[in-house]
């Protein structure tokens, strides 16, 4: 295939969107409490801004892949812009906090169409010797973005640019993602899909199901005093998800497309379990930004700060996952959970030591060990996990592996949250202590299920993405 001229220009729009998604994702945490006084919004209700954007985003990023192999990365990569770009002007003008919480699942569906076509794009249009170099511009758009996004929250919602306030977090949206939808029309390659894949509705349907039994009980129930029918409705997801397994197993028997293969769901699973671990573990970062603003009166630009160094650690962790991850394996990825153990850990104890004496330069170092953790843990779980599979497999299991992320993601926001605001009338430092044992609970179980983790296969040529 002739290579396309402009497509270095192309790759710098899509890597343009991953970064929009990544601050997208990030950006509204130290804005939260500014919206429940403005909105005058329940607690609840901060969980489902929060994590709603996480949820739309897990449960279309498979179909979105698909979809893309069936119809062209640019006509999905722009429509998956078009959504999101509607949606963060929906979100900045919402005057009910349902419509932003509605807005948010849209940007996350937006999301989830688009940001699977990236990857897509790049091996189609990169050959074995351009490839690396644009992976290596794809990859740097998640450490910059997870910075930028509380830093670009927590200055636009203080600036109070044109009397927007928050609002300016998601209308901020708006000229980068026309700039984004010309530069795509300009620069992609129009080529038509090569994949015919039928759409696994019925297997969509019993996820998204079985996730709203989960989620919506989880963060509801506390403020509507846990009637009957939600404890139900836990019970019932757990039925659920073995019917979406059945429903995805027969799929594969009668040689249709299953939402997510069980043959490949087979090799990830021990990944995939401590991943969400992992991710659901650090959604307590969630809590810790209500702390400093609500408990100890931070401003949303001092509690961005805070955790700002996070990012230095993560990127350390990541060059360290690079070099021994390989060579240590499983030995690795508990070492790298355990350190971020001992950050959360240390955060609570000063938490519960300090009180209102608590300052961001005490946390300094917990919040660094948590992003050296977290980055060296996160890479070598997505290096072991693509290790497992073939290179043609290599879109469905990547599609996996970010679903499992943002549904992690979304769980912690909804357990910790849960713990946080059930135990809030004893005060900030028991309510977010509190949240932070689950949290370090959630993490322990990760570490035990490190030993059940295959060893990284090393192949000769060898492409992690």
């Amino acid at each position: 295939m002739e290579k396309h001229a402009l497509r270095w220009w192309a790759l710098a729009v899509a890597v343009l969107a991953v970064l929009v998604d990544m601050i997208d994702n990030q950006i509204v945490a130290v804005a939260l409490p500014t919206i429940q006084r403005e909105l005058g919004t329940g607690e609840a209700a901060l969980q489902w801004i929060s994590a709603g954007y996480a949820l739309g985003f897990a449960l279309t990023l498979i179909t979105g892949g698909r979809l893309g192999d069936r119809h062209g990365t640019k006509k999905l990569f722009v429509a998956g812009m078009v959504v999101f770009t509607a949606a963060s002007l929906a979100a900045g003008l919402a005057g009910h906090v349902g419509v932003l919480i509605t807005a948010r699942v849209v940007q996350g569906i937006g999301s989830g169409l688009m940001v699977p076509q990236v990857l897509s794009f790049i091996h189609a249009e990169f050959d074995e010797q351009e490839r690396p170099k644009a992976m290596t511009w794809y990859a740097a758009a998640f450490p910059l973005g997870g910075l930028a996004g509380p830093l670009l929250g927590g200055a636009l919602t203080e600036a109070d640019l044109f009397g927007t306030g928050w609002r300016a977090i998601f209308l901020v949206n708006l000229p980068i993602g026309v700039l984004a939808l010309a530069g795509a029309l300009v620069t992609m390659p129009s080529r038509p899909g090569f994949h015919r894949h039928r759409m696994d509705l019925g297997g969509l349907a019993l996820l998204t199901a079985a996730l709203f039994a989960v989620f919506y009980p989880l963060v509801q129930g506390r403020e509507l005093g846990w009637p009957m029918w939600t404890v139900v409705l836990l019970v019932a997801a757990v039925p659920l998800f073995g019917v979406f397994a059945l429903h995805q197993r027969n799929q594969a028997r009668r040689g249709g497309e299953p939402l997510i293969a069980p043959d490949l769901l087979k090799r990830l699973a021990g990944g995939q379990a401590v991943l969400l671990c992992v991710n659901t573990g650090v959604g307590v970062f969630f809590i810790l930004t209500l702390h400093l603003q609500l408990g100890l009166g931070f401003s949303p630009w001092e509690a961005a700060l805070t955790f700002a160094p996070s990012t230095l650690g993560i990127v350390a962790g990541n060059v360290l996952a690079m070099q021994l991850a390989p060579r240590l394996g499983r030995s690795f990825t508990a070492g790298a959970v355990a350190v971020l153990l001992v950050g959360l850990v240390a955060i609570a104890v000063l938490v519960l030591q300090l009180g209102t004496a608590l300052t961001g330069w005490v946390l300094l170092v917990p919040v660094i060990a948590v992003g050296l953790g977290l980055g060296a843990v996160l890479n070598a779980l997505f290096a072991t996990s693509m290790s497992q599979i073939e290179p043609a497999q290599a879109g469905a299991a990547s599609g996996v592996v970010n679903t499992t992320v943002q549904l992690g993601t979304a769980t912690g926001i909804a357990l910790c949250g849960t713990v946080f605001f059930t135990r809030l009338d004893g005060g900030y430092e028991s309510a977010t202590a509190g949240a932070l044992a689950v949290s370090a609970g959630v993490l322990v179980l990760a570490l035990v299920l490190t030993a059940v983790l295959r060893q990284p296969v090393v192949r000769q040529s060898q492409a992690v993405g």
